[in-house]
């Protein structure tokens, strides 16, 4: 113990000759711990973000898209075979026994205009149900009812973005606005939300009667999609199997052919959404722990030209009785002191970078411990893999060869 304790003393004075030099040469690990602690935890908070995201989009929350088309051979994408009707929502309204609220989606958009001021938005047109399953919240006003639905009341809610630009800082309800030269009163505003993890603005919306938006503004008979929430999160397979039976009698599909819609929940949206994100984690990662090598390679090559630089005090410790050994560990200590010191800096700078990016920018990242001992801990193998070679070219100096050395 007293010959290792002599050994990190002498390996720490002769980093301590050249700081300039062993400050460069432990960069390259600590770019490398600090680029994978942060690319993980910006990873990791997105994808938790994604989680609370998604599990706020309403409760026990089932969506139906409409399957996709081919022309010529070619798939034109999800939605592009749209066969979804009120008839559908209505079906599914009056027999699914395990769903508790559903709702058409028909989306649309334009310029709208009101108290001298324009602003192109998106329109959602929604049942009344919509409320409870998406677990919208006013500010202000109120939600419009089934009367209004089945009346095509020209209607709407207004998201707290498009309630601003339009009417600054007075209350917008009562007041009048115009959709694509429709009128429309406003009858409520909804409670602000903010960015998605996308960074989309999700206050940036209005909603409006499905069958008024389907009708006046979109003029088709067919609606975007159906959203619907399960009667508990224990029956919301059972739920998408009752929706899907409905809907395949509905489209008068026969057995053996395919749906022309597919079902989603939220926990498979959650799970794909975080594989992907897991995916992306894993890749920026790998990339951040190339830099690793690069300094453990940087390591070595300082290591190499310090073996070179001192040879004649190898000579001269061998010849007053230190053995090969002593200048292995020697040498394979400054090694992994350089390493281990990159690895502390690395982490103490990742910190710093998460704190900044958490507290001015819209990125979140989460450092998780279990990543930082792991970054630190292959920081420290780094040093081992890289140092030994040069380490084990000093402990094999011949002596009187490196007493000669000039």
């Amino acid at each position: 113990m007293k010959q290792l304790k002599r050994l990190l003393k002498a390996s720490f004075r002769s980093i301590l000759k050249n700081r300039m030099r062993s400050l460069l040469t432990s960069l390259g690990i600590i770019i490398g711990v600090s680029a994978v602690i942060v690319m993980v935890g910006v990873g990791e908070g997105s994808q938790k973000r994604i989680a609370q995201e998604i599990s706020a989009l309403g409760d026990n929350m089932i969506i139906v898209f409409p399957s996709f088309s081919q022309r010529g051979g070619v798939s034109r994408g999800a939605g592009s075979f749209n066969r979804f009707t009120m008839d559908d929502v209505e079906a599914i309204r009056e027999e699914a026994r395990l769903v508790r609220h559903v709702s058409a989606v028909v989306m649309s958009g334009g310029q709208i205009i009101a108290n001298g001021n324009n602003w192109n938005t998106q329109i959602q047109g929604v049942d009344p149900d919509f409320k409870f399953i998406r677990i919208w919240k006013l500010a202000s006003g109120d939600f419009f009812t089934e009367r209004d639905n089945r009346s095509r009341k020209k209607v709407a809610v207004l998201g707290h973005t498009v309630a601003e630009n339009l009417f600054g800082t007075m209350d917008p309800v009562g007041q009048k606005i115009r959709i694509r030269n429709t009128p429309f009163k406003v009858i409520g505003v909804l409670e602000k939300k903010g960015q998605d993890a996308r960074g989309q603005d999700q206050d940036d919306i209005i909603l409006a009667p499905s069958t008024t938006v389907l009708n006046r503004l979109k003029g088709d008979r067919f609606i975007n999609m159906i959203n619907a929430s399960a009667t508990s999160l224990e029956e919301i397979e059972k739920a998408q199997n009752e929706i899907s039976q409905i809907l395949r009698r509905q489209h008068k599909i026969e057995y053996g052919e395919d749906d022309d819609f597919f079902v989603a929940n939220q926990t498979a949206i959650t799970e794909m959404a975080s594989e992907t994100s897991r995916i992306m984690t894993m890749l920026l990662g790998a990339v951040a722990a190339v830099s690793l090598i690069v300094g453990g390679i940087g390591i070595m090559n300082i290591m190499l030209v310090s073996v070179t630089e001192r040879t004649r005090e190898i000579g001269i410790r061998m010849s007053v009785g230190a053995r090969g050994s002593d200048i292995l560990i020697q040498f394979l200590l400054e090694a992994v002191v350089l390493s281990l010191s990159g690895g502390i800096i690395g982490i103490l700078l990742s910190a710093g970078i998460a704190l900044i990016l958490n507290t001015w920018t819209d990125i979140y990242a989460v450092l998780k411990p279990v990543i930082v001992i792991a970054s630190f801990t292959f920081s420290g193998a780094v040093g081992v893999f890289f140092g030994f070679y040069p380490a084990r070219k000093a402990a094999r100096l011949n002596p009187i060869d490196a007493l000669r050395y000039e």
